[in-house]
């Protein structure tokens, strides 16, 4: 298709097309009623006029008769500028005025009739046309009183004339502007299109032009490159992940196999099968929380897991968690502090709050327990960190549930080892962990979870310094008649 065939086809110059005609269409009717409205003024005006003198000169004959009407009619057909005036004898004849021929049977009828007339002063030959009235006086005398029309022709031809002109003007000029931003607009859309062909080739990376006019063109290219950042974020979040899949599931289905080779190997009483079977049950376990944990992140990410939402109270979640790991804390050498004193109403699921402020909790009791040989810094629910001051303060776990306005507060702190500034970012990411040794047990989802869970009740999740340690802290929107309406 040649560049002028495809600009033609571009539904920009359709509608200007479509434009160009309906006010080329309004300017024309637009047009031609002005010019009506004009003609009919001057009509006006003529018939006024001429109106008024026949009823002067019919006072002039009620007054002086036919000798004074034909004496006045000669005295004002001779003034420059002049009326047409004609009296008649009852035998057609002219007896004064200023005409010198009418239209055949123009004096038999009465009224109003427009005809071709030739003035007594006009050279031979030259006819003009003019708007008569024509009166029949007593004693069968005709009186005739007219204006001449070639004027008000004149200016009817004038707004005609620039009418037309004026439509071609608009029509010449319509079709250039339609021109111009057809090509502007194709060249934007083309431009556009090149590039959204080599993001479909695979090239993510690549964003659509922006011109910064905030047009709608450039709002729908802002929209798409907003997608394509989700698009290359998942895309990229989908690699790591089934790099991490691979890499991290990997081990413990070797270690599974291993162990069944083993025990097929050397198990040789009831009893080595036994602890051969509860192995694998046990590493076959932690597959399934892998897995588990993976499709709830999912779930939460794409919102499926949104239904069923209710009002409940995250103190009270808060106060649950916490007695359900007091225990372990308490084994592990660390003190677990709740501070949930009052209701702190939320809009969400239970289940999955009370899952993601758990996670927070076991990663804090894993990587702030004291007796660790090095302290690890966790990403996503699992990592490592230098060793622990000998002056650090005790081991203390606070998990607090609070309001702060129009939001709902979830904090889990430690005084552990805490995260790097420069990986809290990365840290929610699914499968990553900074332990290269990745000795600690775990899949490394538990912050990749919780983030998810936040997101999904329109909240977020923070990882903060708690100096020392570390301060994860689940923002979420506060529900409650008060805030609800």
């Amino acid at each position: 298709m040649t560049a002028l065939g495809k600009l033609l086809r571009t539904t920009a110059f359709r509608l200007t097309l479509v434009y160009l005609a309906l006010f080329a269409l309004f300017a024309a009717l637009l047009l031609f009623f002005f010019a009506l409205n004009t003609r009919r003024l001057l009509t006006e005006q003529i018939t006024t006029s001429v109106t008024t003198e026949v009823a002067g000169l019919h006072d002039q004959y009620e007054r002086g008769g036919i000798g004074r009407v034909a004496a006045v009619v000669e005295i004002r057909s001779r003034r420059p500028g002049s009326s047409l005036y004609l009296v008649a004898n009852p035998l057609g004849q002219g007896i004064a005025g200023n005409v010198a021929s009418l239209d055949t049977g123009i004096l038999t009828q009465t009224g109003w009739v427009e005809t071709s007339y030739q003035r007594l002063d006009s050279p031979e030959g030259v006819e003009h046309r003019a708007l008569v009235l024509v009166s029949e006086l007593p004693d069968g005398f005709h009186l005739l009183v007219g204006r001449d029309i070639e004027e008000r022709q004149r200016i009817y031809d004038i707004i005609l004339t620039a009418g037309r002109w004026s439509i071609a003007a608009v029509v010449v000029l319509g079709l250039g502007g339609g021109f111009f931003v057809s090509r502007h607009i194709l060249s934007r859309v083309d431009a556009i299109t090149e590039k959204a062909k080599t993001i479909s080739a695979g090239d993510l990376s690549g964003r659509l032009p922006v011109t910064g006019t905030g047009d709608e063109i450039d709002r729908l290219a802002l929209n798409f490159n907003d997608m394509l950042d989700r698009i290359e974020a998942l895309m990229r979040g989908f690699k790591e992940v089934s790099d991490n899949v691979a890499h991290d599931l990997k081990t413990p289905l070797t270690r599974l196999r291993n162990r069944c080779e083993a025990a097929l190997r050397n198990a040789r009483t009831d009893a080595d099968y036994r602890v051969a079977l509860h192995s694998t049950i046990e590493e076959s376990e932690g597959l399934i929380r892998t897995f588990d944990a993976l499709l709830m992140i999912a779930r939460a990410e794409s919102g499926e897991a949104g239904h069923g939402m209710v009002d409940l109270d995250a103190a009270e979640i808060a106060r649950g968690v916490a007695e359900l790991y007091e225990p372990v804390a308490e084994e592990k050498g660390l003190h677990l502090v709740v501070d949930a004193p009052g209701p702190a109403l939320v809009h969400g699921r239970r289940e999955l709050i009370s899952q993601a402020l758990a996670n927070l909790v076991d990663n804090a009791i894993k990587y702030a327990a004291p007796a660790q040989p090095r302290a690890e810094l966790a990403l996503a629910g699992e990592a490592a960190a230098p060793p622990a001051d000998e002056a650090a303060p005790s081991p203390t776990i606070t998990v607090a549930a609070r309001n702060d306005g129009d939001r709902v507060v979830l904090t889990v702190a430690d005084n552990g080892p805490g995260i790097p500034s420069d990986a809290r970012a990365h840290a929610v990411e699914r499968f990553v962990r900074l332990e290269q040794s990745r000795s600690q047990p775990g899949s490394g989802l538990g912050l990749s979870l919780a983030s998810a869970v936040a997101h999904l009740h329109h909240g977020e999740l923070r990882l903060e310094d708690n100096e020392p340690g570390l301060k994860a802290t689940i923002l979420l929107p506060r529900a409650g008649p008060e805030l609800l309406g």
